[in-house]
Order: structure tokens, then C-alpha cells, then sequence
């Protein structure tokens, strides 16, 4: 079946994919968006992320006396990042980042509606300063999933003389293409098996990353990495660099950086699974201690959340067997357990705020209480011993004894033995260091020990790796185009969002200052959007 032809066809209906359509729209031009995944689903994982974002020199962080600059930011990127000699590119898109994520992000959201939170927060500090130097981290009121229905609202609004074909439920599985000049696209309605052709002189490729794909992510996963037996899904099966091998295969596009990638070191298992393997991603509590299979506290250096998740992935993937545990208690939990996403930050989400600054100043005893309700990896028990008992049910073991849980958490109480200041212990220092910056301090308990009286029950969660986002992709230049082996462009393609590594096929490198996904998918999109109406990406 021969569709009608458009100026543009957008693979993927994620936000990288309705921002590009959005402008190209505003632009004047048509656009057949072919997403995947059902109408109800449309926006992608960005309908279901929390909504934080590395934003440099913003008002609100003026407001907040943060002396934040791009050059500051840019240093921090590329010393966090560890880019080699040959990543032009990614360097580019970097600098690109930290010049624009002000007007191009901030700003241009400002302008649609969206609000963040009246506090930026300080995440990603690196274990030994080399992350960020100050807070970045802004948090969109009403999660990422506000900020996608207002982009799906624009989208409609910009759709006018029928110039948006919206193509739900169909997967593009090849390029129109001759003489290296793409010329549109090949999808197949997945209810019917109907194949849907359509013309185009441009088409933009934001299908997301490649491990929503365990195979695939295996299959790239650097060698020198440990890498656990089994892992968690935090990415989208549909995400499995299928179209990423159609254009090398077909187009000769070059994929770089495949191998890095933005995972979280704790997830458990969705209650409720939206897709097999379906894991929840955790910000872990800081002041949970985090233990091996056999109940011991991994060390030398504690693990403690917020300082290098990349560090933290690695650790957690060179242990023994393939799941950790946190050790807490109620205290601790309902000041600092959390999930990401939108789905379980329901006063964000919702945009309660009286409610949600309850929760923040009370504690958020209703979450803790969902998960003690939903979740089986999600343990509470009166004392240590019959935390043991119940931690070792789980596992279908004995590989923790009750003496060694026990101890682990006296040598951690002894920290307090002569006082809250006379202790020698890195978790402790770290989240002394935390509590410095007053947002953190309103969710970081202060230091106390784990069997204060009062601070029952005793909770351990089951953690396991989770995969999350693809870090690597199509390399493109700065008009986001994607590019050939030779460093060429191929004429009429674009690629933006995960798919592009959030530009250049890996600007991050190795570790993220964290929050740079959202934007850079708005970032790409929009170079691109202005690339195909203008002529000029940048």
C-alpha cells in the first residue's frame, strides 16, 4: 500500500520523535509519524520518566545563588564523560548542551507551559568530585509525563489541513533509498501485517536505544565490564536496535559507542509488569547499607548512591551472584526510598504540592506501605533475625546467617558508640557531605544507627541490576544528520534522541552527569526539526 507523500517521516513517536514532528509542523512542513507502540502509549518512556534535567544557568539557579556556567558545566561534562581523542563529535554535541540547554530547553519549555519544581537538586556529584560541581538537576512539576501530554497537545494544535498522519501500532522495518539518498520509509501495520509505504525526501530516526534488547546489550557489553547472569528490563522491548542494523547494513551509517550505557545499579521487579523483565528502577537510600548475597556490607568503599552510578552499576555487576540487598529501616525508608518514573512519584505526577510537601517534611509512609503490600522483594520484619529468615525464603537459600546480618549491622552501629561526630565510616561521610545542600538534607536522614529504638521495623529490599538507557547510537554531526563510515552524511536521513546517543552517537561517553537525556532528546529534535526547514542544524 502506497501512502500519500510527506516532507518528513518520523520514526518513533518517543519525545525526541513528537518534538521533531512539532517543529517541522510549526515549520509549515507534513509529517507521517510511524510509532509502534499503541495510541494510548504514545509519548514512550518519556510518558513514564520522572522529568529531571541538567539545565545550566537558569534562573532558578541564580535564585539559589548556584554559580553555575557553561564552561563550568562543559568541564564537568567532559572529565565525568572520559571521552577519547577521536570523539569530535560527541565533544561538539557536548558543548552544543551546555551553550543551549538554557534557550533551547528551559526557555522554549517555559513558553509551552511547563513548570519545574522550586528547588534544583544536586545529583551525579562523582565519588571523588569529578561529576557535578554544582546542583543541575531540575525537576519538571507533574514528571516527564506532564511534559509529554503538553507536547502531544502542541503537536495536534501545530496538525493543521491534515498536514500529521499519525501511524500507531506500525513498525518500520527498511528506508526507501537510491544512490544514498533516503526517500522514505517501509512500516508494516503490526495488528494486520499490512505493508505501508511512505515517500518522503527526509526521514528522522527516533526509535530509541538498542538495550530494551538484552541480547543486544550482552551483545555490545564492554568486555573488561563484569556483567551479572541475569538483569532487569528498565528500557522498552522495542527499543532493539533493529532499525540502528538496517542503516549500517543497508546505509553503511556508522553505530558508535554501543557499548556504553546508562544502567541503575538497584531495580526490583514491577509488580505489575508492563512488558517481561519489567523492573522498577530505585533511587536507592542513602543511608541503607548495601550487602552482598550473604548479608555482608560491599566494600572496601561503601556503595552509596548519588556520587557515580556508573561506578556503582560496575560493582553491583561484579558481585557473586546477581542480586544485592539494602538493608533499612522504616526511619530511613519513608525519608529516602524512592522510585523513579512517573508512576510512582504521584504527588509530582499529579501535582499535588501541599500533599507532596507533607510526604517530604512527614515521610512517605504510603509508598513504603504500597511496596510492603505489592512487592515480595520488599521485606519487613520486626527484628534482624526474622529479616534473615524471610531474606533466605526469598532466595530459596541459607546463604545468609542470622550472626552475620547481625553483625553487619553492630559494626555499623558502633560508628556511634562515642557520639554523632567521633565515626570513621565513608557512608557516613558521604551523606554528611549530602545533607550540606539543603534539598538534599530534607530527604537524607541524618546519620543515626540502623537499630535506633523506634526506627522499626527492619526492612531489606532485593536489588538487581536494571538496564535503562543506550548511551551509544547512529553518529550524526551538528545538523543531525546521520553519517556513513567515511564521516559523510546520508542524504534525506536524520537520527535524534536515544537512537543518536543523544547526539553524535555518544556525547555522554561513559557516565552522564544524569538529567541530560530529556534534553538532549529536545536538543537533537530540534536541530534536526531546523536542519530539514531551514538548511542549518544549529
Amino acid at each position: 500500500m502506497q501512502s500519500q507523500p510527506h516532507d518528513v517521516v518520523v520514526v518513533g513517536g518517543g519525545l525526541a520523535g513528537i518534538v521533531t514532528a512539532l517543529e517541522c509542523l510549526r515549520a509549515g512542513r507534513s509529517v507521517a509519524l510511524v510509532d509502534r507502540d499503541t495510541p494510548e502509549r504514545f509519548g514512550g518512556l518519556a510518558l513514564w520518566a520522572f522529568g529531571g534535567m541538567a539545565l545550566v544557568g537558569t534562573p532558578l539557579q541564580a535564585r539559589m545563588k548556584i554559580p553555575d556556567t557553561p564552561e563550568r558545566a562543559l568541564a564537568d561534562w567532559l572529565r565525568f564523560a572520559e571521552l577519547g581523542e577521536g570523539d569530535v563529535l560527541p565533544r561538539q554535541w557536548a558543548e552544543h548542551y551546555v551553550q543551549h540547554s538554557r534557550s533551547e530547553v528551559h526557555d522554549w519549555l517555559l513558553s509551552a507551559g511547563v513548570k519545574f519544581m522550586p528547588a534544583v537538586n544536586w545529583v551525579e556529584r562523582g565519588m571523588n568530585g569529578d561529576g557535578n560541581s554544582v546542583p543541575r538537576y531540575h525537576i519538571v512539576w507533574g514528571t516527564s509525563r506532564e511534559l509529554t501530554r503538553r507536547m502531544i497537545a502542541a503537536l495536534r494544535e501545530a496538525a493543521i489541513n491534515g498536514r500529521l498522519t499519525l501511524l500507531h501500532q506500525h513498525r518500520v522495518v527498511a528506508l526507501e533509498h537510491s544512490a544514498g539518498q533516503v526517500s522514505g520509509a517501509v512500516a508494516v501495520d503490526e495488528a494486520t501485517g499490512a505493508e505501508v509505504r511512505i515517500s518522503a525526501p527526509a526521514v528522522v530516526l527516533a526509535m530509541g536505544g538498542i538495550n530494551g534488547s538484552h541480547e543486544e546489550a550482552r551483545a555490545n557489553w564492554p568486555k573488561h565490564r563484569p556483567c551479572p547472569s541475569s538483569m532487569l528490563n528498565g528500557a522498552h522491548p522495542f527499543a532493539d536496535g533493529k532499525m540502528h542494523h538496517w542503516v549500517a547494513d543497508a546505509m553503511k551509517g556508522k553505530i558508535t559507542h554501543a557499548g556504553e550505557m546508562w544502567n541503575y545499579a538497584a531495580g526490583f521487579p514491577h509488580p505489575f509488569p508492563h512488558f517481561e523483565g519489567h523492573g522498577l528502577s530505585t533511587i536507592p537510600c542513602k543511608s541503607a547499607l548495601w550487602l552482598n548475597h550473604r548479608g555482608e556490607r560491599i566494600g572496601p568503599a561503601p556503595l552509596v548512591t548519588g556520587f557515580d552510578t556508573h561506578w556503582l552499576c560496575q560493582r553491583v555487576a561484579a558481585q557473586e551472584k546477581p542480586w544485592t540487598w539494602h538493608l533499612l529501616n522504616w526511619r530511613i525508608a519513608i525519608k529516602e526510598f524512592a522510585i523513579s518514573g512517573a508512576e510512582h512519584n504521584q504527588r509530582i505526577r499529579d501535582m499535588q504540592f501541599p500533599a507532596f510537601l507533607k510526604e517530604t517534611l512527614l515521610g512517605n509512609h504510603r509508598l513504603v506501605r504500597q511496596m510492603q503490600s505489592e512487592s515480595r522483594y520488599f521485606l519487613v520484619d520486626d527484628t534482624l533475625a526474622g529479616l534473615t529468615a524471610k531474606m533466605n525464603a526469598l532466595t530459596c537459600s541459607n546463604d545468609i546467617d542470622p550472626a552475620v546480618l547481625q553483625a553487619t549491622a553492630d559494626r555499623f552501629d558502633a560508628n556511634f558508640s562515642n557520639g554523632n561526630k567521633l565515626h570513621n565510616d565513608d557512608q557516613i561521610r558521604r551523606i554528611l557531605h549530602t545533607r550540606q545542600w539543603g534539598p538534599d538534607k530534607l530527604r537524607t536522614c541524618e546519620p543515626a544507627p540502623l537499630q535506633k529504638p523506634g526506627a522499626g521495623p527492619f526492612i531489606a529490599i532485593q536489588m538487581q541490576l536494571i538496564t535503562r538507557k543506550s548511551l551509544g547510537g547512529l553518529q550524526t554531526d551538528l545538523q543531525s544528520r546521520v553519517l556513513d563510515a567515511a564521516g559523510q552524511p546520508i542524504g534525506g536521513l536524520y537520527c535524534v534522541g536515544e537512537a543518536a546517543g543523544f547526539g553524535g552517537g555518544g556525547a555522554s561517553g561513559k557516565r552522564s552527569l544524569e538529567g541530560t537525556f530529556l534534553p538532549g532528546c529536545i536538543l537533537t529534535a530540534r536541530t534536526a526539526a531546523r536542519s530539514i526547514t531551514t538548511g542549518h542544524g544549529l
